[in-house]
């Protein structure tokens, strides 16, 4: 695979090279696009992704062709280890230095506080875009972004629209003043103006949608090219004739999309592409050792060692969001353990390392990526009725989305659904404590605060609940599941134990 992907690399320069000595030859713009990127250190244990890598690629493409945009589907200011700190200042130092031309806002940007979002979008040197954030207070687009953005090279116009997806309300902690707006009827507006208007050859997309949300808006509008985010698996297909793509979270590999037209007419005549891995055979660019070097400290303090795992940990994103996994397990259970709770409950969309962890030393960093939000595990009483809703509710989304946030992960329980049946009525088994649940009966749970008082990833029927440990009052989350590993001197082993089952 990487023989084929080299020399795939080298006739695409090839090519260019002889089209530049060509006057006929098309005239050809190269997008690179990464997405949901946390962190500006390689991962798995250093062998993929790291920004210095990227910087690297960047450079050895315009060294062929200068006509490059490189582009970021969404999700990079949060949620990480460092962005505790730094609330995501050090993704911009990253982005900065390595050369990123547009970013589309993800809705993990507003995981922040308005104030702190303001103060990173000021500090870009590259420009954000989401043309369906409305700022209802201000009466426009949220931080001023445009509604698009036109690059000309060598007479070709390309126009540039972002858009976010609706779910981005329920799914972070973006202000009430801020609403996310249809994005198939602002990109069908939009679009129809850059393409009637302002007259340009190619319009790419650059989103932060579901997979099924990006083949609709190539529905709704001509668009080219659709360059996307959210998901955070390596994923490529196609609607209504235009291309889509999404690449594997934390820049495990980088797009490489040309787009070649016409010399005298401009006509966008096709499009090549490759996927490039980004892996430690790349050399990182030497001068974003800058950056390395500014957040050293903090680097250095994250490789504590905090405990081991005796067992191999499942926390990719895809797993906790469809069905049981061991890490879901461990985490379920110090939460219910820390709260003394009959119920533990954590949604899938909150366990983010996207890693799967080998048996041997965790650190204060794998604590950290796993659980970043550093929420309160509060602890609410509720009906046996209600716990039917909360689960239903969870896999609402089960069969329409390949990675739904809301997927619950459980401890002291245990249930069954049908995901063939309609949203709604998809759950046919709840035990508790081993025993079928009673609707009018009463039980604790313990999950986070951003699920109870803010009806985080549509939760909003835990507001039935009695609370019984508040957030002022409650443990933050990754200081439970770290108690809960320095517990287990000899390494924590969890295991996936039929907790949930999926029928259908």
């Amino acid at each position: 695979m990487k023989k084929l992907i080299s020399i795939a690399l080298i006739f695409v320069f090839s090519t260019l090279a002889a089209g530049q000595s060509n006057p006929d030859a098309p005239i050809t713009v190269t997008f690179l696009h990464v997405n949901d990127v946390y962190q500006f250190m390689p991962v798995e244990g250093g062998k993929k992704g790291g920004l210095a890598r990227l910087q690297t690629l960047r450079k050895q493409v315009l060294a062929e062709n200068p006509n490059v945009i490189f582009t970021l589907g969404g999700d990079t200011l949060s949620p990480s280890v460092e962005t505790r700190t730094y609330k995501g200042a050090q993704m911009i130092d990253a982005w900065n230095a390595i050369g990123l031309d547009y970013s589309v806002f993800g809705n993990h940007e507003f995981d922040l506080k308005t104030p702190e979002i303001l103060e990173r979008i000021k500090e870009s040197k590259f420009q954000w875009l989401g043309a369906n954030i409305y700022d209802t207070k201000a009466g426009k687009n949220f931080a001023d972004t445009p509604d698009f953005v036109i690059r000309e090279f060598e007479g070709v116009k390309i126009g540039i629209v972002g858009v976010i997806l609706p779910e981005a309300k329920e799914t972070s902690s973006m202000d009430d003043s801020l609403t996310v707006i249809d994005y198939c009827l602002v990109a069908n507006l939009i679009v129809s103006r850059l393409r009637m208007v302002e007259k340009v050859d190619a319009v790419v997309g650059l989103t932060h949608l579901f997979m099924a949300q990006d083949k609709k808006l190539a529905g709704c509008a001509d668009f080219d090219l659709i360059l996307g985010g959210h998901e955070h698996t390596l994923l490529q297909s196609s609607a209504n004739g235009t291309p889509i793509f999404k690449m594997t979270a934390d820049a495990r590999e980088m797009g490489k999309f040309n787009l070649n037209f016409d010399r005298k007419t401009k006509r966008l005549l096709g499009m090549d592409w490759v996927i490039i891995p980004v892996t430690e055979e790349i050399p990182d660019a030497p001068e974003f050792s800058a950056v390395v070097d500014k957040y050293k400290d903090l680097l250095e303090e994250l490789a504590v060692k905090v405990g081991e795992t005796a067992v191999t940990l499942d926390a990719l994103s895809l797993s906790n969001r469809q069905k049981e996994t061991n890490i879901g397990n461990f985490i379920a259970d110090s939460y219910r353990s820390a709260a003394e709770a009959d119920i533990g409950f954590v949604n899938g969309g909150s366990i983010r390392a996207d890693l799967i962890y080998n048996p041997g030393v965790l650190t204060k960093r794998d604590v950290i990526s796993i659980l970043p939000f550093n929420n309160p595990i509060v602890k609410i009483e509720i009906t046996g009725a209600v716990l039917r809703e909360v689960l239903e509710h969870g896999v609402a989304r089960s069969a329409e989305d390949n990675e739904p946030g809301r997927f619950p992960q459980v401890s002291g329980m245990s249930f069954k659904f049908d995901a063939s049946r309609p949203a709604g009525s998809r759950v046919t088994e709840i035990l508790v404590g081993g025993n079928p649940v009673d609707k009018s009966n009463s039980y604790t749970l313990a999950t986070s605060d951003f699920l109870v008082t803010r009806g985080g990833d549509g939760y909003t029927m835990f507001a039935k609940g009695k609370v019984l440990i508040d957030a002022s009052k409650a443990k933050k989350d990754s200081e439970v599941f770290e108690a809960a590993i320095r517990s287990a001197p000899k390494g924590i082993a969890p295991k996936v134990e039929g907790r949930i089952v999926r029928e259908n």
